[in-house]
């Protein structure tokens, strides 16, 4: 049956009777003022969807740029509405056909629009799915996140084999290392964006086909160029196992109950790049083996995580949730004036496009909480990299260790991202306490903490950097610097997430971009500057880097709420929350 929605000018409506006997509840039209030329519709169940209508002044959408000003001559016309991205793409090139389009009488206005939200507590916003199918989200997603992490790793590990067999130098075979940490960087600017635009679950489908090609790529190259070209891609389509699951965590976790998630998420991200090459390090030892089962075996693990990513994984994108809806009631009811509030800004693909690709380096360099939590994760994330380089050269020179008991040590960050994730449950608790007072800056008790943590790691790796030295004691460094890490990492995650709300994919793929680009870089002058500096010299040098960067935490913990009032983006969203 065609379901039709009524409009009257009485205070009140009255509710109509399906056939199923389900109420569907008939809006109703009062006009405030002969004055106000916009009709104020109150809030009613639009059963079956789950939604309710609103208003221009009633709609609450935080999801909207604050850069972007939408006035009623901008607003699209129901035949911009439907349009395809083909259609809109062809508008942008050459232009809109103006001729058909929909005209105004002289001194005649546009209908208002009918603006749906989801029904308070309506399990179909993504904030309120069951907690089944918020944990099962979860799982798949962070499973993509210890591929992209652990594949990240492992390939360090059959530098030998690759080396001999594709007659290569080192420093060729280290590029590989870099450039899928460029990958992982620079793609997720415009994917991270686009997910919060077109909705994240194509995303993760499409990344997720093309990471497990990569696979085979590098295991069927027959160069070490083929072999770059194929981790530059495989570390653009990884990109999604970091920074859209951090909003896909954002989407469907209340801010309250989002710490475990998260903290589950920062052990895959973390842990997952010492769990690799603890498993590749004795790949490599097999001489039937080596490099390209590395590959080999990471794709069959990969390939389950594709065949069941459609049947686990669900849109989690209130916005992109809402539009489907709002397009189903004007195919079904033949009104085109329902729409969600986020259509306004999308009718425009040439905005759209400008907002998707600007808004992730916008809010790095804009917001000072993201700038500062960018470089300092930049800093941490680059000294992983560098540990991961170093740790083969480190523990086979020093003490004489071969590639497998080499892979084994890495056993030392799968440690320090558990130690982490243990004090979270700590942290957890002084958030779910101060959070009603301090706010999102509850999360950063144990960012404090770890500020010491990772210059104290630093300096006991380059000071334990002698043979005499039992290797025990550069492991406990590694576990002491990686739980460090991976609080800061968490703390960045939990903090720009609360703060960004809707916005967190952007402001992740922005501290993203900053981490990634120090982790593509550091590896390249590793090898140089230990051979130069020797191990003690070079480790201490980061270790005082650090030190430099402890105040960070501190200044955001005390000064937070100020910086974030005096910010466009975050305003919205602490506006948006206090409504």
């Amino acid at each position: 049956m065609t379901r039709s929605t009524e409009l009257s000018a009485d205070a009140a409506g009255p509710s109509r009777p399906r056939e199923d006997n389900t109420m569907i509840a008939t809006p109703v039209l009062s006009i405030e003022s002969q004055r106000s030329t916009t009709t104020t519709l109150n809030v009613y169940d639009l059963v079956e969807e789950g939604v309710v209508v609103k208003s221009l002044e009633n709609v609450r959408e935080p999801s909207l740029d604050p850069r972007v000003r939408i006035s009623e001559e901008s607003r699209p016309d129901e035949d911009e509405l439907d349009e395809g991205l083909t259609q809109r793409f062809s508008h942008l090139v050459f232009g809109r056909d103006t001729k058909g389009g929909l005209h105004l009488e002289k001194g005649e206005k546009r209908q208002e629009p009918i603006y749906i939200e989801f029904a308070p507590g309506d399990q179909h916003n993504p904030i309120h799915f069951s907690r089944r199918k918020k944990w099962v989200i979860t799982a798949i997603a962070c499973f993509a996140t210890l591929l992209a992490s652990s594949t990240a790793s492992t390939y360090n590990l059959g530098f030998a084999s690759m080396i001999r067999d594709l007659n290569c130098t080192e420093f060729q075979a280290t590029i590989g290392l870099s450039v899928y940490a460029l990958g992982f960087g620079l793609v997720p600017l415009v994917t991270a964006s686009f997910s919060e635009e077109f909705g994240r679950l194509p995303l993760y489908i499409v990344s997720g086909i093309g990471f497990l090609l990569m696979y085979m790529m590098v295991a069927l190259a027959p160069n070490i160029q083929t072999v770059i070209i194929a981790r530059v891609i495989q570390g653009a389509c990884g990109s999604t196992g970091a920074t859209m699951v951090g909003g896909t965590i954002a989407d469907i976790w209340s801010a309250k109950e989002r710490g475990l998630p998260m903290s589950i998420f920062a052990v895959m991200a973390v842990g997952g790049t010492g769990v690799g090459p603890v498993i590749a390090g004795w790949i490599e030892m097999n001489s039937k083996l080596q490099w390209k089962w590395i590959q080999w075996i990471q794709m069959m693990i990969c390939a389950v995580y594709v065949v069941i990513l459609p049947f686990m994984m669900k849109e989690t994108r209130a916005s992109i949730l809402l539009t489907r809806i709002a397009k189903k009631l004007r195919k079904e009811t033949g009104d085109h004036r329902y729409r969600a509030r986020v259509e306004d800004e999308r009718a425009s693909l040439g905005i759209l496009i400008w907002i998707s690709c600007t808004r992730p380096v916008h809010l790095m360099i804009t917001e000072p909480v993201v700038l500062s939590f960018s470089l300092w994760i930049g800093f941490a994330w680059g000294i992983t990299y560098c540990m991961i380089e170093s740790i083969s050269g480190v523990f086979e020179h020093l003490h004489g260790f071969n590639v497998g008991q080499i892979g084994t040590i890495f056993m030392t960050m799968v440690i320090g991202s558990f130690m982490g994730f243990i004090s979270n449950l700590y942290q957890e608790k002084l958030y779910q306490r101060y959070s009603s007072t301090r706010g999102p800056e509850a999360r950063l008790y144990f960012a404090c903490f770890a500020a010491i943590l990772l210059p104290v790691g630093m300096f006991i790796y380059a000071w334990s950097s002698f043979s005499k030295v039992p290797w025990i004691a550069l492991a406990i460094a590694i576990t002491i610097f990686i739980w460090g890490v991976f609080i800061v990492y968490l703390a960045v995650f939990s903090y720009l997430a609360d703060c960004y709300g809707p916005f967190a994919s952007s402001a992740l793929a922005g501290q993203s971009l900053a981490r990634n680009m120090a982790a593509t870089a550091f590896p390249l002058f590793t090898s140089q500057m230990y051979n130069r500096l020797d191990y003690k010299w070079a480790n201490t040098l980061f270790g005082c880097i650090a030190a430099i960067m402890v105040p960070i935490p501190f200044v955001l913990f005390f000064f937070g709420p100020a910086i974030r009032r005096r910010s466009k983006f975050s305003r919205a969203v602490m506006e948006a929350t206090k409504s």
